[in-house]
Parts: C-alpha cells; sequence; structure tokens
C-alpha cells in the first residue's frame, strides 16, 4: 500500500535522515586501509545505540535473505554492490566499497548509501575508472531526484536514472531499486533504475521514497554470495551504489538523508 505523509509527517522524519546521514560519515570517514569491515559495524552500532535509535537490518529477513541480517550496516566491497554482509575482512587500498544504512529514529525510517574508493590506490586506470562508476551512480541519483516532483510518475524518475547510466556505458539491473520509506523501510512504490517516462504511480505531495541507482562496470547480472546476503557481479567487475530518501513535496524535493 502507497502511503502519502503529511507535511507534520515529513517534518517528523527528518531527525532519521539527518542520523542516518552522520552515521554513513562517520563510516566513509572511519574507512581506511587496515580497518575491518566488523569494525565499521560496530561503529554504527554504537551509533545507533548511544542515539536511542533501532537498527532496520539486524533482525530483518526477507525472502531473499538466508537468515536474519544480523548487522547494522551493508559493506560491500569490489565486486559486491548490494547487501554486502559486514565480515572479518581488512579493507586494502583501492578497495571500492559501498556503505548502505537505514535505521529508525522516534519510529521513522531513513535509507541511504554512498560509495568511495579507500585510502590512495597505486593504479591510476583502475582508480579512474572506479571514480567514473561512483560519479555516474551519484549522477544518477541526482537526476532521479530532479525529476522527482508532483506532476511526474515513478517511470519519469527510473527513465532519468537509465539515462545517465546509458550514456556512461553501463548496463542495468532492475532486480532491486529504490522503495517507499516510511515506518518501515521497504514499501510502495517499487522505483526501478529503468523505465519509461510518463509511466507508472503519479508522484503526490507526501509520497517519501528511497531513490537508490547502483550499477556494475561491465554487466547487469549478479549472484548471491554463499553468505545468503552479498550481492556480487556475475564476472567479477565492480559495483557502486548511491542512495538517498527524500519527500516529495509541492516545492520540489527534500532530500532527508543529505550530507555535509
Amino acid at each position: 500500500m502507497i502511503e502519502l505523509r503529511t507535511p507534520q509527517e515529513i517534518e517528523e522524519m527528518r531527525p532519521a535522515g539527518r542520523f542516518v546521514a552522520e552515521v554513513l560519515t562517520a563510516c566513509r570517514e572511519a574507512a581506511k586501509p587496515g580497518v575491518n569491515l566488523l569494525e565499521l559495524d560496530a561503529l554504527a552500532h554504537g551509533m545507533i545505540k548511544e542515539r536511542g535509535a533501532e537498527s532496520c537490518y539486524i533482525d530483518y529477513h526477507p525472502s531473499f535473505g538466508a537468515m536474519p541480517f544480523g548487522k547494522v550496516i551493508c559493506t560491500s566491497v569490489n565486486d559486491a554492490v548490494l547487501h554486502g554482509l559486514p565480515h572479518d575482512y581488512v579493507l586494502a587500498e583501492g578497495d571500492l566499497l559501498s556503505l548502505d544504512f537505514a535505521a529508525a529514529v522516534d519510529g521513522w525510517v531513513a535509507d541511504s548509501a554512498v560509495s568511495v574508493v579507500v585510502g590512495s590506490p597505486a593504479d591510476a586506470e583502475r582508480a579512474a575508472r572506479d571514480a567514473k562508476l561512483i560519479r555516474t551512480t551519484e549522477e544518477a541519483l541526482a537526476a532521479g531526484i530532479a525529476a522527482a516532483t508532483v506532476g511526474h510518475k515513478v517511470g519519469d524518475i527510473s527513465a532519468a536514472i537509465a539515462e545517465v547510466a546509458r550514456a556512461a556505458g553501463y548496463e542495468i539491473n532492475t532486480d532491486f531499486g529504490g522503495h517507499g520509506v516510511g515506518r518501515t523501510m521497504h514499501g510502495d512504490p517499487h522505483v526501478p533504475n529503468d523505465g519509461r517516462a510518463g509511466r507508472g504511480f503519479p508522484l503526490r505531495p507526501g509520497l517519501v521514497i528511497a531513490v537508490e541507482p547502483w550499477f556494475l562496470e561491465a554487466t547487469d547480472e549478479i549472484y548471491t554470495d554463499p553468505d545468503g546476503w552479498t550481492l556480487r557481479s556475475a564476472d567479477g567487475s565492480r559495483g557502486a551504489h548511491s542512495e538517498h530518501t527524500i519527500a516529495i513535496t509541492e516545492d520540489g524535493p527534500i532530500v532527508l538523508t543529505a550530507r555535509d
């Protein structure tokens, strides 16, 4: 069911958005060579506890997950692009790390993701390709948000994302994408990263959604890692992921998870 939020409810969602942005910023800054993924999860866990927030991930067990997630942040490295389950892995120079985090504050949820290259990679060509991949997800996110205006439809967001991806030479997987956000992390409508402009659910004031383009460098095919959660590229190519929770208003979209 698609729910529309009142202006007051959107204001009540702002603290969740700010908190999610703060955690992602802290984890991104902490993601240096020599840091273990479990340390990043512990950092996020500590911030949740200190804030009195609630993790959306730790008990999350949808049909595509092998078991409850058990951690509080997704850490996807290199050929992993989504749902990366934190494990005993030490980050190295040049790793491409995607961080995805959702939490509830006072009963309202926000969801966001960011990708970053760790350290100072020695391989300049590899670094340039990674930077292009990350930049494309960010530009696609910006294009999707720009299209999220009253009078447009979900397909306009999807088409804007896809246009950026294809212009950069990337294929698009639509198995996972954006979604409604509110009292729970995932709700209607689904916001795929490819679609036809002018199609789909009409964008109305009060609709709160996560817009989340993610692309792989050389394929659109993924598989699930033996850990039962992490999604990896079928060909070993790298992936990147960017996401914001936004509220659609008469005055344009509000990015609730904007980072400083």
